[in-house]
């Protein structure tokens, strides 16, 4: 084997070595990938009229993460994936974090793909952030912003945001500059300009 052949092969070698991470990704490309993964929940009661609508996201097959007070009050409901048609059944509640106000939901028939989810800790004041979600029913609706501060509510944090949310947006991600879910949008103060939160 020539030196040229050898160092080529070392190249390759250490290339392999080298820890791949997710690079920072255009808000296009964000928006494309969360929205095959996001959908809007509409929420019954036992006579099968409406009571809320809000948003949630895949993190796994057949399971959907959403804030709890989406689905309190309601006797049914089902999913339905950004910009399409079919309704998939909510089967039930496979997990609760009634402190946090996080459901997941167990979805019958669904085959999506899911979000990554990323570390919210290594958030910064200043950091480009994306939500997901369906404000007012709006389906799909996609925002921009910054972690505006971090809040600190007993032993969690809470990301306040600058990224425009409203009721209905409501259990849907919060992204960060790798498309990773960092946060699960949760509130907004009608009251005041663009005080929005995340858990």
């Amino acid at each position: 084997m020539d030196k040229i052949t050898k160092r080529l092969q070392l190249i390759v070698l250490l290339c392999s070595l080298i820890p791949v991470t997710v690079q920072a990704q255009t808000a296009r490309q964000i928006a494309q990938k969360a929205f095959s993964s996001v959908v809007l929940l509409a929420m019954e009661d036992a006579n099968g009229q409406p009571i809320s609508l809000g948003s949630g996201f895949f993190v796994r097959e057949g399971v959907i993460a959403t804030n709890l007070h989406v689905i309190e009050g309601a006797a049914k409901g089902y999913a339905k994936l950004v910009g399409q048609k079919t309704k998939y059944d909510i089967a039930g509640i496979a997990a609760l974090d009634d402190n946090r106000d996080l459901v997941l939901l167990s979805i019958e028939g669904a085959k999506t793909p899911s979000l990554a989810l990323g570390d919210s800790s290594l958030m910064a004041v200043g950091d480009e952030v994306y939500a997901v979600g369906n404000p007012q029913g709006l389906e799909g609706t996609f925002s921009q912003g910054i972690v505006s501060g971090i809040r600190r509510v007993g032993s969690d944090s809470i990301l306040q945001i600058t990224a425009p949310i409203s009721p209905g947006s409501s259990g849907g991600p919060v992204l960060n500059s790798k498309g990773e879910v960092i946060g699960v949008s949760v509130a907004t103060f009608s009251g005041g300009q663009n005080l929005n939160f995340a858990i």
